[in-house]
């Protein structure tokens, strides 16, 4: 979809299950055997990955400034149903929320997202603003106050609305 290069460390995760769903076309990856093999989910745990991934992306949203796409159940509330442990490096004595291994996709994300609020990158990982797109994507601008998942496709078409607007 865009140019953007991956978000960092575990953020890559939630970046890629947001990014399962392309919105303007409707064609979701979980569809898929092999999409779903990439997460770790069964078919009958789908309904719950697409649950989480739309908890996902409104918080998404949220980080850009944006309302909620939908009516979607609180990110807070699944995550806390995530079993995790506190892992102990014994080398330095670091510590890390982190799941089992052979955790579920939630456990997994919710590591992920503990890992990204530690190292203060959470709330750079935002969604598009554009309403056919909500591609999930990592902002590294200066700022961090982008817009738009790419600035030469959905930058680019809402600076055309807006010129077009002002010109009618």
């Amino acid at each position: 979809m865009n140019e953007r290069s991956a978000a960092p460390g575990a953020l890559a995760l939630v970046e890629s299950l947001v990014n399962t769903l392309d919105v303007e076309t409707g064609a979701d990856t979980l569809d898929t055997e092999e999409g779903r093999g990439r997460f770790g989910i069964t078919e009958d745990g789908l309904e719950e990955a697409r649950e989480l991934r739309e908890s996902l992306r409104a918080v998404l949203l949220a980080h850009a400034g944006h309302a909620p796409h939908r009516e979607v159940a609180p990110l807070g509330r699944l995550l806390a149903h995530a079993p995790l442990y506190v892992a102990v490096d014994d080398r330095d004595g670091s510590a890390a929320l982190a799941p089992a291994p052979d955790a579920p996709l939630l456990s997994r994300v919710a590591a992920a997202v503990a890992e990204s609020l530690t190292q203060g990158t959470w709330m750079r990982l935002k969604a598009c603003e554009a309403p056919d797109c909500h591609w999930a994507y990592y902002d590294r601008s200066p700022a961090g106050r982008g817009r738009w998942c790419s600035m030469q496709v959905c930058g680019a078409r809402a600076k055309m609305r807006r010129y077009r607007a002002k010109e009618g």
